[in-house]
């Protein structure tokens, strides 16, 4: 998902059935959010409008994990995210690699795409990569999206999170930008500061934009 923060599923065990242990550990979850301002990757995606989301995630011991996720976005159109990968842990670092397809599924506008994805984290830090590979209007993709964040403990249930991110593009007629979030987050809500160095062209592009968001996750 666009907002994507890739977390193991954390649900209910499904019981013990015939089809063996792996599926007797499959865990399977819903979420639901609500946010002021749909922002991914330090640009909003509804035009600093509310957004409201909701998926469904499954995983398994194996590590393996799959979901699907839908957001609202403006001129009445909406996202639609499939994503899949594999999660665990190697000597304390944790890992995540995916692959994820956006889709727009209203109107004619060929804006699809599909990303490659990975991190590592070690205690509060992660690093990740986004590979775009490939693109519904022209085929191949070749745009790169990196980050560095953490997560902090300011005191018990209080987190404190910073992100840089930088986006890379192909085309020439984008323009490649850096951006910033510094976010507070406690139970189900979160207040965001986030902030980009794109060019302004009058729209307020680069003006800092401030969120609250909630989010629910539940067992299935």
């Amino acid at each position: 998902m666009r907002n994507f923060t890739k977390n193991l599923i954390a649900a209910s065990v499904l019981g013990t059935t015939a089809l063996g242990s792996t599926v007797a550990m499959a865990e399977l979850t819903g979420n639901i959010g609500v946010n002021s301002n749909y922002i991914w990757r330090g640009v909003s995606q509804t035009n600093d409008a509310a957004a409201v989301s909701g998926g469904l995630d499954y995983s398994n011991e194996s590590g393996f994990y799959a979901g699907t996720w839908v957001s609202n976005l403006e001129h009445s159109q909406y996202e639609l995210d499939l994503y899949g990968g594999f999660a665990g842990e190697i000597s304390n670092v944790g890992y995540d690699v995916g692959v994820i397809h956006y889709a727009y599924p209203v109107g004619d506008a060929e804006s699809d795409f599909t990303e490659l994805y990975g991190s590592a984290t070690f205690g509060p830090v992660t690093a990740g990569v986004a590979y775009t590979f490939s693109y519904e209007w022209d085929g191949d993709g070749n745009d790169l999206y990196a980050y560095l964040g953490g997560d902090f403990e300011l005191k018990e249930g209080l987190g404190l999170g910073l992100l840089v991110g930088s986006y890379n593009f192909e085309d020439d007629a984008a323009d490649d930008y850096t951006h910033f979030q510094v976010s507070l987050s406690k139970d189900d809500f979160t207040f965001a500061i986030d902030q980009n160095n794109l060019d302004d062209t009058g729209a307020g592009e680069d003006d800092m934009r401030v969120s609250v968001a909630w989010s629910k996750s539940f067992d299935l």
